[in-house]
């Protein structure tokens, strides 16, 4: 079976489904098309219009969590717990992540600082109530990959590039939150999910928002 995955260079669910596909070692194409000028081949594949979408010989998959449970139930290199009720759990926190990504929208969408600061009080304690849960590390759920894992490392890689603009605080008093991002920012898998020029092309795509947060790029 031949799989190609067409992506969009700044989807973090489509990084998503690249950590999931390498962990599991699985042979894959990639096609990039631009959402704002969206293929005819793709809108009649993609009900939704949205990247990830992955094609299994001629057959389409859409949405990142549906993709990532497809490749679970036939791919070897299971990325999922064996215990049912450890999957669920697992697949609550990648909801979880998911919440998290609305927030960084919002965050880079607001119009002034009230709605900015709104927006990292939500991010800031989300990710406080990820303290207590994560363990020694160094991943969510100690020494294997999970897809949580996989979930969370494109969302950390946006603070990457927010804290080269400015010192928001996202982390503070949270030493396993910080030590979690670093094993999954040094992870192969995690590195490779984007291009060289990603950071670029985000802070590119920040600046052009004409938010708050562009008015701190320069």
């Amino acid at each position: 079976m031949s799989l190609k995955l067409v992506s969009h260079y700044l989807c973090p669910y489509v990084q998503r489904a690249i950590i999931a596909l390498s962990e599991k070692q699985v042979p894959f194409e990639k096609e990039y098309i631009d959402l704002g000028d969206k293929p005819d081949w793709f809108v009649k594949k993609s009900p939704l219009g949205k990247t990830p979408l992955l094609i299994a010989d001629d057959a389409a998959i859409f949405e990142s969590a549906v993709i990532v449970e497809y490749l679970e139930d036939t791919q070897k290199n299971p990325l999922h717990p064996a215990d049912a009720l450890e999957r669920a759990q697992h697949r609550a926190w990648v909801e979880f992540g998911s919440s998290i990504l609305g927030d960084i929208a919002g965050l880079y969408s607001a119009k002034d600082k009230a709605g900015f600061d709104q927006q990292i009080a939500k991010i800031k304690d989300k990710f406080a109530r990820l303290e207590p849960v994560l363990g020694d590390g160094p991943f969510f759920a100690g020494e294997k990959f999970s897809v949580v894992d996989a979930s969370f490392g494109p969302i950390f890689r946006y603070f990457d590039v927010f804290d080269e603009i400015e010192d928001f605080g996202f982390f503070v008093d949270l030493p396993k939150v910080r030590a979690w991002r670093t094993a999954l920012t040094e992870r192969p898998s995690v590195m490779n999910a984007v291009a060289p020029q990603y950071p670029d092309q985000l802070r590119s795509f920040l600046k052009k928002r004409d938010s708050y947060i562009s008015t701190k790029i320069h």
